[in-house]
């Protein structure tokens, strides 16, 4: 699943590339993905309307729209999302017939689009720029787990999946001494835990979990009450940092994961410990292992 340096990748590259653009229409071959409207009435609300920002919260995306109104799309599993100009689109979406596009894409030596992991396009939303010119969001998901809600501006933080999440891993309130006080909450249950539970810190997924502890060595299985004040600074720093260097790296692409041109991330190339277990360890030189914390793999 899509963690926050990923999302945030994809929240700054749609901020670059739609904002302002107008949509036009909209086309899906999964309306399940749709949550909370029947397939026709999404797009009438969604239609004519103009993209103001893109936005996050943990790994959440948030697409806001004139007249009130946001989209809210959770990648889930496999979800990623596509930006591109179109020199002519006709339904279904496979037959849409796609041209380069420098203005939107910085992989200028290669077209990623026609990598076999970004062929699953179920929904689109076609757009038109203020020149007049042809645009498509397309979103590919292999799985088909993804979901897409449309709502009320300012209520849409109020849904109850997002409402329960804790400060963002990277948002300003997440200080030092709400990091304690979170540690404090859940002094009995072991780090590697922690750092997942998404109603105390968004944001933080099993890649970044293990490569934050590894940075900071720290053992994913120490309780909280035991590690000591050094310690619980080490890790708060190193929280921003791994997660600030794999934004910078534009992600991590060991799956489905690929950026709004197609493009893989190359914070993989990066990876210490996550999926590394039977290497040896670039500090000690011992032996990665694997193991388990909360039914979840994790790396030391």
């Amino acid at each position: 699943m899509p963690e926050l340096p990923e999302v945030q990748t994809i929240i700054s590259d749609l901020n670059k590339k739609i904002v302002g653009d107008i949509i036009t229409d909209f086309w899906s071959d999964w309306p399940k993905a749709i949550k909370n409207l029947p397939l026709e009435k999404f797009k009438r609300e969604i239609k004519n309307r103009k993209i103001i920002k893109a936005r996050r919260i943990g790994k959440n995306i948030f697409i806001d729209l004139s007249g009130g109104k946001t989209l809210y799309i959770h990648l889930k599993m496999t979800g990623h999302l596509l930006v591109k100009s179109r020199a002519n689109f006709q339904f279904p979406i496979s037959n849409f017939q796609s041209i380069s596009n420098d203005q939107i894409s910085k992989y200028k030596k290669r077209d990623y689009f026609n990598d076999k992991v970004n062929q699953y396009i179920h929904h689109a939303w076609i757009l038109k720029t203020k020149n007049k010119k042809l645009k498509t969001l397309e979103f590919s998901d292999v799985r088909k787990f993804a979901k897409i809600v449309l709502g009320d501006t300012e209520k849409i933080n109020n849904l109850p999946e997002i409402k329960k999440l804790g400060v963002d891993a990277l948002d300003k309130k997440f200080t030092f001494e709400k990091f304690e006080e979170i540690l404090e909450k859940r002094k009995n249950t072991p780090i590697g835990i922690v750092l997942m539970e998404q109603e105390r810190i968004s944001g933080i997924g099993n890649i970044y979990r293990s490569e934050i502890l590894f940075e900071a060595q720290i053992l994913p299985s120490r309780k909280t009450r035991n590690l000591s004040k050094t310690e619980k600074i080490s890790l708060y720093k190193t929280i921003n940092k791994v997660l600030k260097k794999a934004i910078k790296l534009r992600g991590t692409s060991d799956s489905d994961y690929r950026d709004t041109a197609g493009a893989p991330g190359s914070f993989q190339k990066a990876l210490k410990v996550y999926r590394k277990d039977g290497k040896r360890c670039p500090k000690c030189d011992t032996i990665i292992l694997r193991s388990k914390i909360g039914h979840r793999s994790v790396f030391l």
